[in-house]
């Protein structure tokens, strides 16, 4: 009888999170920024039919790289984690950092069992506060550390680069079109150093905007409103209603090509 193959655990932990990191970064990144009104979602993202960046809560919002499979599941429990916990206590008792927490075990749990696969998804769960100063931004890598982020942070794809290429130019208080030029143009450099050019149809975009008097503070920016932004030509988020009724984009992965 043949001795079985032994691998180390550590061998073992450290081939399960280069497997992961592998299928996340053949996702399209995600790039999210602090401005003075609330937080800003930008994916390059060309599909309508399915969302990496959605609404979660009144004040929380979710994106993600990776499977659309296995983030929308997420997505899903998110939700589910949320709605009970308002209704059964209050809805201030829903936060960013006890969904994030909620993700941290799923996501370890699932990382460190081998019985099956981990999940090859990045998370980012955000809140907006009464202030710059009260937003909430955690980062949530494959194997379900939390990570507190500030500023701006990107993930899938060339993250690493776009992320230091955010470091050196953001700023606080920025305003909504200053953040989603700077959030564009963080997407559009190749690993090469060149440029490419994407237009609207190309993005998904979405903002918690804490100045909405409505108690649900998430909006997706779509259509001419979005347009006019990327031109420099707006400022706000305020939109007619033929550009609230548009149709939003969504997710570039499919469940067998992250």
């Amino acid at each position: 009888m043949s001795t079985p193959f032994y691998v180390s655990p550590q061998q073992a932990m450290a081939d399960r999170a280069e497997y992961a990191r592998k299928g996340i970064a053949r996702g399209r990144s995600v790039v999210v920024l602090q401005y003075t009104d609330g937080v800003l979602f930008v994916a390059e993202n060309p599909s309508r039919a399915l969302h990496k960046v959605s609404e979660i809560y009144d004040r929380i919002a979710f994106a993600a790289v990776g499977k659309y499979n296995e983030f929308e599941n997420l997505r899903i429990g998110g939700v589910r984690y949320a709605d009970l916990r308002g209704y059964t206590y209050d809805r201030d008792d829903v936060t960013a950092r006890g969904l994030a927490n909620v993700y941290a075990q799923t996501l370890g749990t699932i990382f460190s069992s081998a019985a099956e696969k981990p999940y090859e998804v990045e998370l980012i769960v955000a809140e907006v506060g009464a202030g710059p100063e009260d937003d909430q931004i955690y980062r949530l890598p494959h194997d379900g550390s939390i990570v507190d982020e500030h500023g701006s942070v990107a993930v899938g794809g060339n993250a690493d680069q776009i992320s230091s290429y955010l470091d050196q130019r953001h700023r606080d208080g920025m305003t909504l079109a200053e953040a989603l030029k700077l959030a564009v143009e963080s997407l559009t450099r190749d690993n090469n150093g060149g440029e490419r050019t994407l237009t609207a149809e190309q993005l998904e975009v979405a903002v918690l905007d804490r100045t909405r008097p409505q108690q649900r503070k998430f909006k997706r920016l779509l259509g001419r409103q979005l347009s006019r932004l990327l031109e420099g030509h707006a400022t706000d988020v305020s939109v007619d209603e033929s550009d609230e009724a548009a149709p939003g984009p969504g997710a570039d992965e499919t469940p067998d090509a992250p």
